[in-house]
């Protein structure tokens, strides 16, 4: 009889239809694929049999966050090369429900039954979400952003460096330092919304606090920054206290459906609005709208999923909404121009920085890869693993353009004048 890792390629390869680019290793040792490819790492029949009992990428998420499978090897080239059977598969691929329509795929997933043994399929990791209730109400979407950055702030401090920015970074160059690019971004994002000293900004999703602490201190504004995490929230004031301008910084835990001090010269929206939700999303930008001051500007950060032929058949990536961003709802650029423009928007400026994202992810990935124990240590094992391959996977997403990022430039035009305020060259910040 053939050893496991031969059996398991050989079975996988008749019910996928190719062949598998890279080599396997079984729970017992043995070795099947290309000599040269990267390896991938079934470490026991508890792998399998979470694919067995969700098939794609959901069963292939279990099993890596439980760590019954894992990579050898440059984890970037295997993602890449297994991308195409989990992320990139050609329209015309044959779905699962096709293939066992063929005797000979249906042959093969008993053999695979057979192999992964008579146990019950495992239960979940225990880093998975369990959807309870409706999307987008203010108790799902605290509970969401709790799951999401309530990891732990010395975690982040690993993942992000002294920065904590958790958002796409403006690089000069591929070769610059990922604290030059995150203050780059930081700066360019305050020259956009035009801040001077005495203006009053809101930043919505604040996080640990780095936008309001940088316009605060090199624009002189008073800043009010929200967000849902109660540990991002304790960090920014520390921060803040530290930096000697809690005079002109209030960090509230707050959603931003309960702001009501309203006019504000400007606001920053910086890798927010993903968590709004696509049926929220018009509501979040009048909400944001009515808070601003005739002629006060909004800068809109944020990531972009391209659009499809058929909306009605866009749904979720599942690992990301099982354990990186519950409820999070990506939408084309277009949509988000559109919305904000029905909100009474004018957008003026809009500027993709899709490289830039890719170029943040992997200074992100090898900073928790250079800390590795240490994280593992103070996220747990299984959201330590998460987070790698989420930000692995990203970074690819955003080279191979099937993810991009958009800075959104929108001001609240005057009704009566139509003056906007903008400059006549209003990329000045270049």
């Amino acid at each position: 009889m053939a050893d496991a890792a031969s059996r398991l390629k050989g079975l996988l390869e008749q019910v996928l239809g190719v062949l598998l680019p890279v080599r396997i290793r079984a729970w017992d040792g043995s070795q099947a694929g290309p000599p040269t490819a990267p390896l991938l790492v079934v470490r026991n029949r508890r792998a399998l049999r979470r694919l067995l009992w969700k098939p794609g990428e959901l069963g292939l998420a279990r099993a890596w966050v439980a760590g019954d499978l894992d990579i050898e090897g440059d984890l970037y080239t295997t993602l890449d090369l297994l991308s195409g059977l989990i992320w990139e598969r050609d329209d015309d691929a044959r779905t699962l429900a096709q293939a066992l329509r063929e005797p000979e795929v249906r042959a093969a997933v008993r053999g695979l039954v057979r192999l992964a043994g008579p146990a019950l399929p495992p239960a979940p990791p225990r880093e998975e979400v369990r959807r309870r209730g409706h999307l987008h109400t203010r108790r799902t979407d605290r509970r969401a952003i709790s799951h999401h950055y309530d990891v732990g702030n010395d975690f982040y401090e690993i993942v992000l460096g002294p920065s904590m920015v958790y958002s796409c970074a403006y690089w000069e160059s591929p070769d610059g330092s990922l604290e030059d690019a995150q203050r780059d971004k930081l700066e360019l994002v305050c020259r956009k919304l035009g801040l001077r000293p005495g203006q009053r900004l809101l930043d919505v999703g604040c996080g640990w606090g780095s936008m309001a602490v940088h316009a605060a201190r090199e624009h002189g504004v008073s800043v009010v920054g929200i967000t849902l995490s109660q540990e991002q929230a304790a960090y920014a004031r520390k921060r803040i206290a530290e930096e000697g301008l809690t005079d002109r910084i209030e960090i509230r835990v707050q959603d931003y459906r309960d702001v009501r001090d309203g006019p504000y010269d400007a606001i920053s929206s910086i890798g927010m609005a993903e968590h709004v939700g696509a049926e929220r999303y018009l509501a979040y930008a009048e909400d944001l709208h009515a808070l601003l001051r005739s002629g006060g500007r909004l800068l809109n950060h944020q990531i972009a999923r391209r659009p499809q032929r058929d909306e009605s058949a866009y749904h979720l990536d599942e690992f990301i909404d099982s354990y990186v961003f519950p409820d999070g709802e990506l939408a084309p650029l277009g949509t988000t121009v559109t919305q904000l423009e029905r909100a009474g928007f004018e957008v003026r400026d809009v500027e993709s920085i899709r490289e830039h994202y890719a170029l943040t992810l992997r200074e992100w990935v090898a900073n928790l890869e250079a800390d590795w124990p240490r994280a593992m240590r103070l996220a747990g094992p299984g959201r330590a693993r998460v987070w790698l391959l989420y930000m692995a996977a990203s970074a690819l997403a955003f080279e191979h353009n099937r993810i991009g990022v958009n800075q959104v430039l929108a001001v609240r035009t005057p009704d009566d004048s139509g003056a906007s305020g903008m400059p006549l060259r209003a990329r000045t910040w270049n």
